[in-house]
């Protein structure tokens, strides 16, 4: 039977992974700043990440949360509680 190796990532895959992480980690931040109507706080290449991500959408020239970055927020709150 093989045996399954893993192969190192590529730093480049490495950077997008903790590129991801972060934005994870800052989503909730970013939620409440759109909900005081504050969007222009947040980096304009962070909102293109978002979006990139479907965590957030223009939506009638604002932004919003999609379902997936509902669910995003709600895994990292629920991730927050167990640590």
């Amino acid at each position: 039977m093989a045996s399954l190796q893993q192969t190192p990532a590529s730093p480049k895959a490495a950077a997008a992974a903790a590129q991801r992480e972060r934005l994870r980690q800052g989503l909730p931040a970013t939620v409440e700043l759109l909900k005081q109507r504050q969007a222009d706080r947040i980096d304009d290449r962070e909102i293109d990440a978002y979006v990139s991500l479907n965590w957030l959408e223009w939506h009638g020239g604002g932004l919003r949360l999609t379902i997936t970055g509902r669910n995003v927020c709600a895994q990292t709150a629920a991730s927050t509680i167990v640590d």
